[in-house]
């Protein structure tokens, strides 16, 4: 009469490899195993879903962008949906030198996103904005900002306030009202 035991074999495959492909490399400066903010983002993720596949893509999503590994490794371990949700997480650094036409790009491939591109999307934008709050929180606005590439508190803004208008299709899940709440808590200023 017990519970059955949930199959995780797929997602748990997942998590190792993620683990794996990221060992030894730290999260930007922060101190801790860059492994957390994938991890964060896929316990978010399972707040908007169950679904195996997309919850993989999640912990999954930058380890094209920031390893050796390629997509179609990832397709070949994962198959092909779980490879074109990473796909479409994956920013194309290689595509653009300017970071503001590459988020311009990510912004508009984001907007006509599916709900499930849209749900990895946001799983990772709220671990980033829960990581910018906290630090935000402690240091401050002066010196805060220096720790980007981007230093413009205004840049910023223009980023996460057109990243809150992409994802404004998942305004029904908690994740994305949290996102919002702390986007324009950190960012009260109009629009730029």
């Amino acid at each position: 009469m017990g519970n059955r035991p949930l199959d995780t074999q797929f997602l748990d495959r997942a998590i190792e490899f993620a683990v794996h492909a990221h060992a030894g490399t730290e999260r930007r400066g922060k101190g801790f195993p860059y492994i957390i903010h994938p991890l964060e983002a896929m316990v978010i993720v399972s707040t908007m879903t169950s679904d195996q596949e997309i919850l993989a893509a999640a912990v999954l999503h930058d380890v094209v962008e920031d390893t050796d590994i390629t997509i179609d490794e990832i397709q070949k371990r994962f198959g092909d949906r779980v490879a074109q949700l990473v796909d479409s997480e994956s920013d194309r650094k290689m595509e653009f030198t300017d970071w503001r036409a590459r988020k311009e790009e990510s912004l508009n491939r984001l907007s006509f996103a599916s709900r499930e591109e849209k749900i990895v999307a946001l799983g990772d934008k709220l671990s980033n904005m829960r990581a910018i709050a906290r630090d935000y929180t402690t240091k401050g606005d002066d010196s805060f900002w220096e720790m980007f590439h981007v230093k413009e508190k205004a840049v910023h803004s223009w980023r996460y306030h057109a990243l809150v208008e992409a994802l404004s299709s998942l305004s029904d899940t908690y994740a994305f009202q949290e996102f919002r709440y702390l986007v324009n808590s950190i960012f009260p200023e109009a629009k730029p």
